[in-house]
């Protein structure tokens, strides 16, 4: 199979999958009892009010016309519109997704910067009490539930470095127009990076963990044992034998990490107040609100695809094995 066989059977079957996923995210919110406007709960909420909005999102037709014109609105870019605000969902997910998508990824870089240098020195020194010490903070920290973590950093990291547990920016800053770009920058970065820690630390254990093994199986090969017999040094046989032979897990961890960073950590933007796209879930569970969900869902299903994808497209790259 050559190359260019190997990324179109991949991108064909990511294709297949984006369409699985839409299928079940629109069948997930039809499958529970009721519907999106059964839920709703206000003074004007009248009998004649939900049969008028059930006709005007299209709940009373059957199934199968509400799913062809769910694909209708999928194509030209519609999520459909909030119950509450009756704002495109686009709209109201985009300021969530822009809160998230920083903060998880500064979280996310982190995890692979510390957890693939640990990883990786653990492995070379194996056995050794920097080893143990590497193993130990891996998996203390991977065991960490987040939200109990982010308590930890609320309750004793916060007030030691005084920073604020709560929001994403200060409210009054550039109320009065003094306020430079660094300072707004700067704000924006004491509200992150407790959160964007908390995830960073629990990622980082698994990080570390992952690469550890990889490492290990990695330097047992023959090929690393005959560099070390031409008497090439310690450090290019670690990184240009080891580390690059050992890509391919490493790069599945990343894409599934990098897959989920739209859709946040709930729990983290939760126990912090953060105001992405995990906490407006939150709020839209709570409020019952479906298209905000059915939208968020599918954000959150597309972006792991895609990022499989990437991976998927990587390997050969890597190893040239994967077409043969």
């Amino acid at each position: 199979m050559t190359r260019a066989d190997y990324v179109i059977r991949r991108i064909a079957f990511a294709f297949v999958t984006v369409i699985v996923a839409v299928t079940l995210n629109f069948v997930i919110f039809r499958a529970i009892p009721g519907d999106a406007v059964s839920a709703l709960r206000c003074e004007r909420c009248t009998v004649q009010f939900k049969q008028e909005l059930r006709r005007e999102l299209g709940l009373n037709k059957s199934k199968l016309e509400q799913y062809w014109l769910y694909l209708k609105d999928l194509a030209h870019g519609d999520l459909g519109k909030s119950l509450l605000t009756q704002k495109p969902v686009t709209t109201e997910l985009a300021e969530p997704i822009e809160n998230t998508l920083p903060m998880v990824a500064l979280g996310t870089l982190f995890a692979i910067i510390f957890g693939v240098l640990v990883g990786v020195i653990s492995a070379w020194r194996r056995g050794t009490a920097i080893d143990r010490v590497g193993q130990y903070t891996g998996l203390a920290f991977y065991s960490m539930a987040p939200q109990w973590l982010g308590l930890l950093m609320v309750l004793w990291v916060a007030s030691a470095l005084g920073l604020p547990t709560a929001g994403v920016k200060d409210p009054v800053i550039g109320l009065l127009g003094n306020a430079s770009t660094w300072d707004i920058v700067n704000d924006r970065l004491r509200h992150m990076i407790l959160p964007a820690l908390t995830i960073g630390l629990v990622l980082y254990g698994e990080y570390a963990l992952i690469v550890r093994s990889a490492m290990l199986e990695t330097l047992g090969e023959d090929y690393v044992l005959t560099a070390r017999a031409k008497g090439l040094h310690n450090w290019p046989i670690v990184w240009r034998h080891g580390l690059r032979n050992a890509m391919l897990p490493i790069i599945t961890l990343i894409a599934l990490s990098l897959g989920f960073i739209i859709g946040g950590f709930i729990t983290v933007e939760y126990v912090f107040s953060y105001p992405g796209i995990g906490l407006a879930i939150v709020q839209a569970i709570d409020q019952r609100d479906f298209p905000i969900l059915q939208g968020a869902f599918l954000l959150l299903t597309m972006s792991v695809i895609f990022f499989n994808l990437i991976a998927d497209l990587l390997y050969f790259k890597f190893d040239p094995r994967v077409t043969l």
